[in-house]
């Protein structure tokens, strides 16, 4: 039996769908609801998270010029890494991740944060929450910032309080398949008014309008309205991984195939900002759903011997755009992914390799041992938490993941013998 359908292709995240009215694009201070919706200080947007990420880095820069260090988790994004080339003479610093872990390796850590560390930057990956306290007693004694990257976490809260308010500043992500989404968009704020205000100051200065961007993120816009279903998606998705895995381009099957010219700069028009005021109203109830499903089905991984679900800590309240699962071995997990990445099930990998696998970013980065981080990459995959999956296709997914785990077994009584 193939698994693949060429009618049906599940989105690998959970993200908001548009309706045809929120395209009406009535005017709305989007900046305004979302301060509401957040419980965050009126944010400033940007065109994407990355260009945030940019603003909060020259930000810094201009009040400490002197250091030229940011400090991120080995393995994340390879986009987090690319902004340093927009903030020269800035390097990135690689540290290593707790085993198992989206959070750092604090004793790494210690040793890297020091008198040229400009940032630390904390990344809330997959909607899971890291430990920004842990962080912050590490950092401010250098008298280094804090950044927390929220990009796939919007709605996330940590003891009641957004992801995002920890730090000396905090990001979301508007992109798609992040959730609520613009296409394309950043969201960047800070407890800190004066920090607030400096970072408008750069946004000023470094932002400008561009209508050929903004025109081209409207068409895509209405795009996603139109394509994002499972009986399309295919067309814009699901054909370009498959022919990615063919020729054997992991990286390109999940988009991490990024250049440092990937990276627009300009502001994000009022359009956009209207239709994504307008989905706002259904975003609370639409994160309940997906947060009561992912339970639901994390009780069902978890009973897979040596599989690992990422989850939340006590007084923590993440969000759900899929859920992050760690295998027990690279070789499991390989062969898992080999009957699912292109089974149109919502299945993929987040990150191909940490940071230093990435020929694009190396240099911009610091050589770091980073063996966590590195194990990270070869053992976890992702199951996306769109209301999409249905119950159906989830016990296809946990089906290939009891056979991989089955060889698994029978490959080790083999080997011992």
């Amino acid at each position: 039996m193939t698994l693949f359908s060429a009618r049906r292709q599940l989105p690998p995240t959970a993200g908001l769908t548009l309706q045809w009215r929120d395209l009406a694009g009535k005017r709305a201070d989007f900046s305004a609801c979302l301060a509401q919706e957040l419980g965050i200080p009126p944010p400033l947007l940007t065109c994407s998270g990355t260009a945030a990420l940019i603003i909060a880095l020259r930000t810094l820069q201009q009040r400490q010029p002197d250091r030229c260090q940011v400090i991120v988790p080995a393995w994340t994004c390879p986009l987090v890494a690319l902004a340093a080339h927009h903030c020269p003479p800035l390097k990135i610093v690689p540290c290593d991740l707790a085993f198992g872990s989206i959070n750092f390796d604090r004793q790494q850590l210690s040793q890297l944060c020091g008198p040229q560390t400009l940032a630390v930057v904390v990344t809330h990956l997959a909607g899971r929450i890291a430990d920004t306290e842990a962080v912050l007693n590490i950092a401010k004694p250098q008298r280094a910032a804090v950044i927390e990257d929220a990009a796939q976490s919007m709605g996330a809260k940590n003891a009641g309080k957004s992801v995002g308010l920890a730090g000396d500043m905090g990001f979301f992500s508007l992109a798609m398949g992040k959730g609520l989404t613009t296409v394309e968009g950043g969201v960047l704020f800070s407890h800190s008014a004066e920090i607030q205000r400096a970072m408008a100051r750069q946004i000023a200065d470094d932002l400008p309008s561009h209508r050929g961007w903004e025109l081209r993120r409207i068409a895509e816009l209405w795009g996603y309205r139109l394509m994002y279903h499972p009986d399309r998606l295919d067309w814009v998705y699901g054909r370009q991984q498959r022919r990615a895995l063919s020729r054997g381009d992991a990286v390109a099957a999940v988009g991490d195939d990024f250049t440092v010219n990937d990276i627009p700069l300009h502001t994000l028009g009022g359009y956009r900002q209207n239709v994504a005021a307008a989905a706002l109203a259904r975003f609370p109830a639409w994160q309940q759903e997906n947060r009561l499903r992912a339970q639901s089905r994390i009780g069902e991984l978890e009973q897979l011997p040596g599989v690992t679900v990422l989850q939340d800590g006590p007084q923590q309240q993440g969000v759900w755009p899929f859920l992050l699962v760690l295998m027990p071995d690279s070789t499991t997990r390989d062969y898992a992914m080999q009957r699912l990445w292109s089974a149109g099930l919502g299945v993929t990998r987040l990150f191909i390799h940490a940071l230093s696998g990435y020929p694009t970013v190396l240099p911009f980065c610091l050589p770091t041992a980073t063996p966590n981080a590195e194990d990270f990459a070869a053992r976890s995959l992702s199951i996306s938490n769109s209301h999409w999956v249905e119950d159906r296709d989830f016990e296809q997914i946990i089906a290939v993941l009891r056979d991989a785990l089955s060889r698994s077994v029978s490959r080790r009584k083999v080997n011992s013998c």
